[in-house]
């Protein structure tokens, strides 16, 4: 892994070698990884570390008094973190002792005199720290005070780099951020001694860095059983939820606000702590200044009725005077703490905006105008200067109202939205990124609204999460990134990946997403097994973006098409489990919790999401095919799965932790959108009968779609042999030539079973062969067709890229036969991105769109591909969805030289059901189809240029005349002799057969 910054050669301070010093302090081999970080660190060659505790003796921590109450609460968070360590507590200080051995000196410039004094000596090295924006410097200080031998200082630029330089300290010395929210052990220890510094942790990349609370059901259930028992979300599970934003070093909150929460202000307690811990509360897209409108509207409009007495209704041009005092209510309470002021309006819960007088998009613009006015004036009369940050959040129609004119005055920061599904809609153009209250986003790891919600899980990519947020940053958006996590938990890999962003943006970069992964979970469960965990998580975000587990429904993969995808993809699926349940073991007990919480019910549960779906489908196509017991155990299997899933939520609700997540975890909420349910099965009458049945792969009954075997791709087909009736049939299956290999070859059958059928290439004579697979059971015949297609293991060697088998040609796109740069842009791997291992993106996402003369001016990607066929074919390039609703997404396609087609993908978030943009997001990829023209056999080059940047191709697949049209996935890679010299012909997943 590359060093998280250029080091200085005086001070080797390097990650290798603070994980040298930690092995030769003792530490256990399971204890978590140090520091993630983007912090910048060195120390003095051969000066000793500092020790916070020996001999069983902790050293003291000293803050002033009249340092900031942020900085002093944390400062007894340092104090619990080192009993945790080492089961002894330390004493916290607000004075200097006369003598003191060793002490932790935490303070804030400008608000500690023992810090100031020592910066203004230049024995604490603050000249990248002073001034900053939460910024701070940890280091040892030899005699930093009378009667004070040494010292380990923690300085912060404010109180937040103070609170970020404490926590910083604590997990170094082993605990994690999520110790309480994830159950991740502390590594118990008799000594803890951290390296002598200094260790700077600079600005963060985005100043304003936070999580929206939302869609919040399972978290309020929770809490209301578990924390505060009168009432729904209350100070205590806030109190939890600041320790944890501070440890991941944000900043920054939008509460939850749903009819089922209590709203934030309803306790004062909330805000006060909010200011206690040092985080900024905000507010979401409907929530102007602070007022929550599903709570706080219709007490206020009964308190305000009309001078006819009835009750206004939450439309400014309507009613402006009384919603105008109700923002001033919150405002005038809200004033004496650090906040963020969301301006606009939108409908009372994330409703549309309602304007009865003003009917058309220029109507309503200067209505959103005088709306604004009218609260900036509110702003400054009420809270003054300290009214920072004020944000205009152009959500669904409010950007097509900022996209018509509204004005948004310069020192408001504009919050961009992506689609709900993490395509950013549209970013700054030049003009916008100019604006003194700069750019934020806000973004969703978690979403209930159309086409489809995921709310159950953490299922969207790190690397598309890298690719959409690197992005962005790109387009100059640093103030404010916010996080839609739903109700928090499920969501802690991916939240903490986004805020690692947010605090470095440079820190992870497109081939080393997966490093994150590595080094975060080495952090939370040692670095033996950082690596497994590592591509365990990064298989289960694979297969979640083929079709995240939460939009998974009947006949969307095939299980007659591609050796069976469905049974591929569960095939997959179950040796990923299996690889979780093997590691799961190897772990501690005490590992054992958090480890079911962040990896194993993950994967388990999208397991059994997947499973159910799989078997009721089979048991649909099953009937369809008239089969009679094996129907019914499809069914039984569906049903087993679902009753299994059922049973991993309860452990983790009763068992995990000792019951501590009683109702947190629930796929199944009442008043949220769910995640799929039980499928509905067929059960078929048991007749006392018995018949023979037969459907080969690429038929859903019948076999009169040939069996397509080629050389080159030495393909591995199935047939299903089964019974009509309940009663036992033998049956005998027989090859028209020896070299063609069967699996089973008969027996007795009661329900069903898979044949598969393979050749033997080194027997079987060169050319084309039409052959038969015969099956009879009693008076029943069936012939399955096979096309065998030999061109030799000569033809094989001598091919040096793709080749056509089978009537296709499937390419992942990062495998390519050459890379050419042009002008200033150039295409890239992103890894862990897309439906295979990586996907290519065209970098920078800020270059110009190339137009015309794509040869000569565009980035671009060369395929070699070996054609048996000629023709006319359709090429389709699956590209990952990326959006950009004031530009477009294309790119172009040619073959050798023939003049490229241009291709333009969905480029705007409609928001609706069953179209383009809905399929998409659904899908995660889109389909782009042009068509080229192969004049002769042989070897050619398919060649990809940009025309937009920042788009990203996954795959391409030519269709030469086999693709079936019912599949979902590509079809498995077509050989390659470098990239996939041996293409996949694993075995899908089957059910028993008797």
């Amino acid at each position: 892994m590359p060093p998280t910054a250029p080091q200085d050669p005086s001070q080797p301070w390097s990650r290798k070698a603070f994980l040298r010093g930690m092995t030769a302090a003792g530490l256990a081999p399971l204890l978590p990884a140090v520091l993630p970080t983007a912090a910048h660190a060195a120390a003095a060659s051969g000066r000793p570390g500092f020790d916070l505790v020996r001999d069983g003796v902790a050293v003291d921590v000293f803050v002033d008094a009249a340092d900031d109450p942020a900085v002093i609460r944390a400062a007894g968070d340092l104090q619990a973190d080192v009993e945790r360590v080492c089961g002894v507590r330390p004493g916290l200080r607000h004075t200097l002792a006369e003598r003191s051995t060793a002490l932790v000196l935490v303070g804030t410039l400008g608000a500690s005199p023992v810090i100031d004094r020592l910066a203004a000596q230049g024995r604490l090295d603050v000249r990248r720290v002073k001034g900053r924006w939460e910024a701070s410097v940890t280091q040892v200080v030899e005699r930093p005070a009378p009667g004070v031998d040494r010292a380990l200082v923690i300085a912060g630029s404010d109180r937040r780099g103070t609170v970020y330089g404490i926590y910083d300290t604590s997990e170094r010395i082993g605990v994690s951020p999520w110790y309480w929210w994830a159950d991740v052990p502390v590594e118990q220890r008799d000594t803890v001694t951290v390296p002598a510094g200094p260790f700077e942790r600079r600005e963060p990349s985005v100043r304003y860095r936070g999580v929206f609370i939302n869609d919040e059901q399972n978290l309020t259930t929770w809490s209301q059983r578990t924390q505060e028992t009168d009432k729904n979300i209350g100070p205590r599970t806030y109190q939890r939820l600041f320790e944890l934003l501070l440890r991941l070093k944000a900043n920054y909150l939008w509460p939850a606000m749903h009819p089922y929460s209590d709203f934030f202000n309803k306790y004062r307690e909330n805000p006060e702590l909010a200011e206690r811990y040092g985080i900024v509360v905000g507010s979401s897209h409907p929530e102007a200044l602070l007022r929550n409108g599903v709570h706080e509207w219709a007490p206020w409009a009964e308190e305000h009725r009309g001078a006819d007495g009835g009750l206004p209704v939450y439309d400014y041009t309507v009613n402006p005077a009384v919603i105008s005092d109700y923002w001033r209510a919150r405002a005038r309470e809200n004033a004496a703490y650090e906040s963020s002021w969301t301006i606009g309006m939108r409908g009372l819960h994330d409703t549309a905006l309602e304007t009865k007088h003003a009917t058309t998009i220029p109507e309503k613009v200067v209505v959103m105008n005088d709306i604004i006015a009218d609260q900036r004036r509110i702003l400054a009369e009420e809270v003054g200067a300290a009214a920072q940050p004020q944000i205009f959040i152009p959500y669904k129609e409010v950007l097509d109202l900022y996209n018509a004119g509204v004005q948004v005055p310069d020192d408001v920061t504009l919050i961009w939205p992506d689609d709900n599904h993490g395509n950013m809609r549209q970013l700054p153009d030049d003009a916008e990124r100019a604006r003194s209250g700069g750019n934020g986003i806000y973004y969703h790891l978690s979403y209930w609204g159309r086409p489809r919600s995921y709310l159950w899980l953490d299922t969207t990519q790190l690397a598309k999460v890298w690719q959409e947020l690197r992005r962005v940053y790109e387009h100059g958006v640093d103030r404010m990134w916010i996080f839609n996590v739903g109700d928090l938990k499920s969501i802690e890999t991916g939240l903490s990946f986004s805020l690692d962003m947010a605090w470095d943006v440079d820190r992870w970069h497109a081939d080393d997403v997966g490093a994150f992964l590595a080094e975060w979970y080495g952090r939370q469960f040692g670095l033996r097994h950082a690596q497994e965990i590592a591509s365990i998580r990064t298989e289960y975000y694979r297969l979640a973006a083929e079709r995240r587990p939460e939009f998974i429904d009947r006949n969307m993969f095939s299980v007659v098409h591609h050796g069976d995808e469905a049974g591929r993809r569960m095939a997959a699926y179950d040796r990923l489990l299996d690889r979780t349940v093997a590691l799961g073991a190897e772990l501690p007990a005490a590992y054992r919790d958090a480890y079911y919480e962040l990896v194993q019910y993950p994967v388990h549960g999208a397991y059994l999401m997947n499973l159910k779906y799989y078997w009721a489908d089979r048991n649909a196509l099953a009937v369809r095919q008239g089969r009679g017991a094996g129907a019914n155990v499809f069914a039984d299997l569906a049903e087993a799965a679902h009753t299994q899933e059922a049973a991993l939520t309860k452990r983790y609700n009763t068992e995990v932790a000792g019951g501590k997540w009683d109702g947190y975890i629930n796929p199944y909420p009442s008043q949220i959108p769910k995640a799929p349910g039980r499928p509905a099965v067929t059960r078929v009458t048991r007749q006392e009968t018995s018949g023979l049945g037969v459907a080969s792969e690429g038929n859903e009954i019948g076999t009169q779609r040939p069996l397509a075997f080629s050389a080159t791709t030495r393909d591995r087909r199935f047939v299903d042999v089964f019974n009509t009736g309940f009663l036992a049939v033998d049956w005998v299956a027989e090859a028209e030539h020896p070299w063609v290999r069967l699996s089973s070859a008969g027996g007795t059958l009661t329900e069903q079973t898979r044949v598969w059928v393979e050749i033997d290439w080194a027997r079987t004579p060169e050319g084309t062969h039409d052959v038969t697979v015969a099956v009879t059971g009693g008076a029943q015949r069936f012939e399955v067709p096979l096309k065998v297609v030999n061109d030799g293991e000569r033809a094989r060697r001598r091919a040096r890229g793709f080749v056509e088998a089978n009537g296709y040609v499937s390419i992942d796109a990062v495998h390519t036969e050459r890379r050419v740069a042009r002008g200033r842009a150039r295409w890239r791997t992103v890894r862990g991105l897309g439906r295979r291992t990586a996907a290519v993106e065209a970098v920078p996402s800020t270059a110009a769109p190339i137009t015309s003369d794509f040869v000569a001016h565009a980035p671009e990607l060369r395929y070699r591909v070996r054609f048996g066929s000629t023709g006319s074919f359709p090429v389709t390039v699956f590209r990952l969805p990326s959006l950009d609703e004031r530009g477009a997404r294309r790119l172009a396609l040619a073959l050798d030289d023939q003049p490229p087609t241009v291709l333009s993908g969905q480029s705007v978030a409609t928001g609706n059901r069953g179209d383009a943009w809905a399929r998409n997001v659904e899908e995660g990829i889109e389909k782009l189809t042009a068509t080229v023209t192969v004049t002769e056999p042989g070897d050619h080059v398919l060649r990809v240029f940009m025309v937009d940047p920042g788009i990203a191709v996954d795959q391409i697949v030519v269709d030469t005349g086999g693709l079936p049209a019912a599949a979902y996935l590509a079809p498995p890679e077509s050989y390659h002799p470098v990239f996939n010299p041996e293409p996949d012909t694993g075995t899908g997943l089957d059910a028993p057969s008797r």
